[in-house]
This record gives structure tokens, sequence and C-alpha cells, in this order.
């Protein structure tokens, strides 16, 4: 079914209607209309009263587009999800997602240097840029702790700003000193161009300029995977949302050019500031210095949400990087915040202000085009749709809303375009060169994963290491051109008898590698220690794909394991196998938590079962839920790792989930159901403190489960890249 959420992992519904109309209010209010109407001033004077009010007229038709989109696909995305329903998952629909991710997150770095800018006034010895990151950083945090945060601070913010900007409307019309219809008409003029083609053309044009300040429809709708009770709470938050500011911008420009004349306001970026220094000079001023501040926040806290969902949906939907796509523990995507959120910290550093606006207003430029248009195909394209709420006088509306976008592009400043075109080919640039460079990528990954052919066994003796070496030969089977390697350390200088005598191999391990057509060969090295030999040995020859070894036992028994050396040095995967059977393995136990290690454990249960014509169940283990919207997320979210990991979901895999207060508890509940040959677990993050082996939970299970081998599997990776994914687990956790 188009807009289905199946199999994908989804946002949770926190926002309620207040909060959505705050969104689409205060956050579409910004910085525009405080330094707006100096430049409209001058480009139609007393008309930017009818250029404004038409501007919000016209932006009706488009956000009741909005209404009726946002309610069939009540999904994160916006404009993305409607065109990718529309025309599918290609050029078009990757074009109007990273755009209008872009455009938001210039937005949002534009924004926050205008509150550091606006905050200077009271503060003048404040330093810019620091000013601006930390207050990215604020709303960075504010978005991994949860949306329910966004849209209470929302709330305060747009509150207080709502409050200022009714005051100067109030007090501008009764104060003496405010409007007068005489200053608002000096010469009695509503129109200051001679000719009528010259008074429309530059009304189209203020129109194309004030449009932007009426889009909060777009955010809400870029959201609509997190508010409560969409198929209302939508179309109503975005026409509240539109109406409120339909009302405030026109009483807003009628008092600023009722109370100083337009041709002193000229070119003013203060020019709200001028006037309410005429009617309230001891607190107006700096009154109207508080609202300015508050708006550039609501405009970084709204941009900033837009952003990173857009990054959210582009990442779920395979366009962008799976990774920006994961969710933390308050169903945020932290992935997302923290990557987008840098990238505003460093456009915010760089501050090239004039070029980014011109960027972020063509984006938004493309982005509302194509959404209507899609309007139009969905309706011929999916008749019977479920539409909780349906557009008036359809197609009017949506030919309306075209055109609307038609006008602000023509009249739009040449430089936005320009600058839009652009962006457009660079993207279209980055989607077609993008796979061509993962597969040379993959390529690349391959021939060194191919140079890897050996599992390396250390064994002291061959006959107790018989299982290991069985196990060994079922994973080199299944990869191609791989041997397993049985390795000896020796503690002194061989004799040259020493030296000649190889490892005996029992003769059913040999059959058993022949019958696999597994090559299998043994080897000697000198050093002062097991774990010494074996770390001289990957040094000297870096072939090695991975370390099995058998269980030495609980660290504490032992703080010399060369085990654990293995574990904090060795430069390439690893597996601890405790056997406690020696038959087939028929059924295979992987509890999946979505990290590094969990994944190549998934990984390698898959290898084995496919060896051993085995099944395997993918457990993925949940507290304190109870929701049936959390749980079914629950299931996605393992069903997500499966596939990013395997490709599919196969015939003998099945996903379970289970909600149980700690791992452990919930793993030896579950080997306590059914029957396991085998469970292989990836190691906790626990295995580099130092005071465990591969973590308190996967060190506890090995020493409880019964009756089943356990193989703990540890992931290799670099110090900085392990530290850095250590960080965002932790932001994703807060």
């Amino acid at each position: 079914m188009p807009g289905a959420l199946m199999n994908k992992r989804k946002l949770k519904r926190q926002l309620s209607l207040i909060q959505v109309v705050m969104l689409g209010t205060a956050g579409a209010i910004g910085a525009q209309i405080f330094v707006l109407t100096g430049y409209a001033a001058a480009m139609v004077g007393p008309a930017f009263v009818l250029a404004i009010i038409l501007g919000g007229v016209l932006s009706y038709s488009i956000a009741l587009n909005y209404g009726e989109l946002a309610t069939m696909f009540p999904e994160t995305g916006g404009a993305m999800t409607y065109v990718r329903e529309a025309w599918g998952t290609n050029l078009l629909s990757y074009l109007v997602g990273s755009l209008d991710c872009l455009s938001s997150t210039f937005f949002a770095a534009l924004s926050a240097v205008g509150f550091a800018y606006s905050l200077q006034i009271f503060l003048p010895a404040l330093p810019i840029v620091p000013t601006a990151i930390a207050v990215i950083l604020f709303f960075v945090v504010l978005n991994i702790l949860g949306v329910g945060n966004i849209g209470n601070v929302q709330i305060v913010l747009g509150g207080i700003l709502l409050f200022f900007l009714l005051a100067y409307i109030v007090l501008g019309l009764a104060l003496p000193g405010g409007f007068q219809w005489s200053t608002f008409l000096p010469d009695g003029k509503f129109f200051i161009h001679e000719g009528g083609w010259d008074n429309f053309r530059m009304l189209l044009s203020t129109i194309a300029l004030a449009y932007v300040a009426y889009i909060g429809f777009e955010v809400i709708a870029d959201d609509a995977e997190e508010i409560k009770n969409p198929d209302t709470a939508l179309p109503r938050g975005i026409l509240i949302s539109l109406t409120v500011l339909l009302v405030l911008y026109p009483l807003i420009v009628l008092v600023t050019l009722g109370t100083v004349p337009w041709p002193e306001l000229v070119g003013s970026e203060t020019a709200m500031t001028d006037a309410v220094a005429r009617f309230l000079p001891q607190w107006g001023p700096p009154a109207l210095g508080v609202a300015g501040i508050i708006a550039t926040l609501t405009s970084v806290n709204t941009a900033l949400l837009s952003a990173t969902r857009e990054a959210f949906t582009l990442s779920r939907d395979g366009m962008w990087p799976r990774v920006l796509s994961r969710l933390g523990r308050f169903r945020t995507p932290y992935v997302s915040v923290i990557v987008i959120g840098a990238i505003v910290v460093i456009v915010a550093s760089i501050g090239l202000v004039d070029f980014l606006s011109y960027i972020s207003s063509s984006g938004y430029l493309f982005v509302l085009f194509w959404s209507n248009l899609a309007l139009i195909r969905l309706r011929k394209r999916y008749p019977d749709i479920r539409r909780p709420f349906k557009v008036p006088l359809f197609p009017l509306t949506a030919y309306l809303a075209v055109g609307t976008c038609f006008l602000i592009i023509a009249f739009t400043e040449w430089r936005a375009l320009a600058f839009g075109v652009a962006l457009l080919g660079t993207l279209t640039l980055v989607y077609y060169l993008a796979p061509v460079v993962n597969q040379m990528y993959k390529t690349r990954i391959g021939s060194m994963e191919k140079i890897k052919d050996r599992i390396l066994v250390p064994i002291a003796n061959p006959k107790s290491g018989a299982n290991l070496v069985r196990m060994a030969t079922i994973l080199a089977r299944a990869s191609e051109d791989t041997s397993v390697c049985i390795f000896n350390v020796q503690n002194s200088e061989p004799t040259p008898a020493q030296s000649s005598r190889a490892i005996a191999i029992p003769a059913e391990l040999l059959r058993e590698a022949q019958k696999r057509n597994v090559p299998i060969y043994t080897k000697n090295r000198t050093a002062d220690s097991i774990s010494r030999g074996i770390l001289d040995e990957i040094e000297h020859n870096p072939n090695i794909k991975f370390i099995l070894t058998g269980w030495p036992g609980p660290l504490s028994a032992n703080p010399n394991n060369p085990v654990k050396v293995l574990l904090e040095k060795a430069k390439t995967n690893m597996a601890v196998l405790l056997s406690r059977n020696s038959g087939k393995i028929n059924h295979i136990l992987v509890p999946v938590g979505g990290g590094l290690h969990s994944r190549l454990a998934l990984r390698v249960a898959y290898e084995i079962a496919s060896q051993e014509n085995a099944y395997i169940t993918a457990l993925h283990i949940y507290s304190k839920i109870t929701e049936s919207e959390d749980i079914e997320d629950e299931l996605n979210f393992l069903r997500e790792i499966v596939v990013d990991e395997l490709g599919l979901v196969p015939t003998r895999l099945t996903l379970r989930i289970m909600q149980a207060e700690q791992v452990t508890q919930g793993v030896l509940q579950e080997t306590k159901r059914q029957s396991y040959d085998l469970v292989i677990m990836g190691a906790s993050e626990e295995y580099g403190s130092g005071t465990r082996l591969f973590g308190s939970v996967d060190d506890w299970i090995i020493e409880h489960i019964e009756h089943c081998s356990v193989l703990l599997i540890r992931h290799h990776e670099l110090t900085p890249v392990h530290w850095i994914r250590r960080q965002f687990k932790k932001a994703g956790e807060l």
C-alpha cells in the first residue's frame, strides 16, 4: 500500500495540536518580519500591506494541498514523501528531499547567526560564532532528548513572541505617536510607481519576497510522523498557523508603515524598532530586541527539526547513508541530529550568510512546486486511497497552488534561482556518481577481505581443540578461498627436531575438512607468551580473517588471560567458543542489539546456518515498553538490521522480540523456551574495560546457559572509529 510504513522503524507520536500550531507559527515568523518591511517599502511602499495579504491568501492553496498530502501519508519527509509516492523512489524524490533538507539546514545556520547578532545588541562583547554554535548545540541536545521537548520549548518561546507582536500591534494602534493614516499614505498614494504595469510587476516581486514568511506548514508536514492524532491535528495545525500569520503580518506592516513614513524606512533593517521608538520610546526598542532574539531561536528550533527529519527519511528510504536512520532511546533519529547539527555548526562558522540565504530560498521554491504537482498525480494514481482531509474545489485549488509557485519562481531574485540550479546540478552528479563510488569501495573492501583468507585457531592440545577446528572449517567453507591455520606458540627457541615436527591433526578433522573442501594446515611460532606469538603472526602476516579461540574462563580467574590481550590488541575479528556439544548444528540463537558486534554475530550465524542447513532465531530484547506502536517499532528495528546486514530476511530465519528487564534474563528465558545448539553473541562495549572479557552480559551468558554451545564475537575497528561510535551511542542513550 502506498505510504505505509511497513518494515520501517517509526518515530514516536508526541506532539499535541498546540505544539504543532506553535511550530508552524513561531517557526515561520523567524527574523524575516523584523527586516522585511524596510526592503519591501523600497519596492512598493504602502502596497506592501496588499502584497503580504495576497501572499498569505495564495499560500492557502498550497497549505490546503499539504493538509491532504500530510494526512494521506502521515510520516516524516514532507514533500519528499509525496513526490516519492507520486513518481517513485528516483532522482526527483532524491532531489526534492535533499534540497529540502539542505534548505532547512542552511536556514538553521542563518537563524543561529542571526540570534548571535541580535543578542549582541544587549551584550556587545559577545562573540558571534561561539554564540551561534552554543545555541545550535542546545537545540541538538533537545532534538536527541525527544520531540516533546522541542514542542514545549516552542510553546514557551512562541507564546512570548506572539505576546510581544500583539503588544506591538495593539499599542501601535492605540498610543499617541503610533499609527496614523496620514503617515501610512504620506502623499495620498497607495501605489508608488507610475503606470499600472510597474506597480503590478513590483507587487508580484514583493509577494515572491514575502512568501517564505508563510511556509511554516512545511515544517509541520516534515514532522507529521511525530504528531498525535494526525488525521485532525495535521490539517488543523497547518491552517490555524497560516491563519494566525495572515492576521499578524498585515497588521504589523500596517502599524510600521503607519508610524514611520515609508520613504524613511527604505532599506532599513530595523523598521519595526524605528517604529516602536515613536510610540513607546523607553521600553519599546529593547522589548522588540528581545522579540527578535526569540524569533531567531524559534527558527533554529524548527529548521533543525525539519532538516533532521528529512535526513532521517532520506536514510530510511536508502537514498542517504543508512546510519542516519538509527533511533535512540527516545525514538529520535539521534545520528541524523548529530550529523545535521555538525553541518549547521560548520556552516554557521563559515558565515556565508547571503550565499546560504539564496540556496535556502531557491530550495524551498523547488520543493513547493513539486509537492503541489504530486497532489494532482496522486489523485489520479490512487483515487481510492484513504484521505482524512480532502482539498476543497479540487482541481482548482491544486492548479492555483502550482500557479502560485510559478509566480513566485518568475519573480524571485535571479541569484537565488542561479544558486538553486547549481545545487541541483551538484546533487544530480552525487546521485549518479554515488553508486559508482560505492561499488568501487565495495570492490576494494572485497579484495581486501579476500586477502584475509585465513582463520587462525590457536590450540595447545589438538584433541581438546577438535570442536574449535570443526567450527573453523564451517566458517571457512562459507567464505571463498579461506583456509584454517592451526597455530601453536612455543615458549622458547625450538630445537631442530621440534621445529620440524608439525602439530598432529586428528584424522576425523582432516576428513571433515576434506569433505568441506577446506585447506587446513599447522604453523608454529616462538614467543614469550601465547598472546605475543599470535599478535606477531598478525603483524607479519595480516591475512587473518578471524581468530577463533576456546573459552579461557572468567577474567577474574586469570588476570593474564591471553584472550583478554587479544581482544584489546588484535587488529582483526575475533571469536571465542565454549563448546558443549559436538553434534550437528540445527538451531542457532542470535541476540541482536543493533551494535557493530551483534551485526557481525548475525552475519556469522547466517554463514554457519548456510553450511549446516540450520535455522536461526534473531532475538531482540527490549524493556519497559507496552504500547503496541512501540512493540511494532522494535520488530521493524530488528527487521531493518537483518535486511541491512544480510540483504533480506532468509526463509530459515525467524524474527523474535521479547520484553525483559535485562538482556541476560531474556536470553536465558529464550533458551528455556526452545532448544538451541548454538548461541552467537556480539561483544558489549565493556570488552575494552579491563574488567570483563566480552562484557558483563556475554560473560554471564556463557557461564550460565546450559546444554548449548556459545560463540562470542568481537568486530575489530580502529581506535578513533571506536571512540566516535561510542560517542554517537552515548548521545542516543541520553
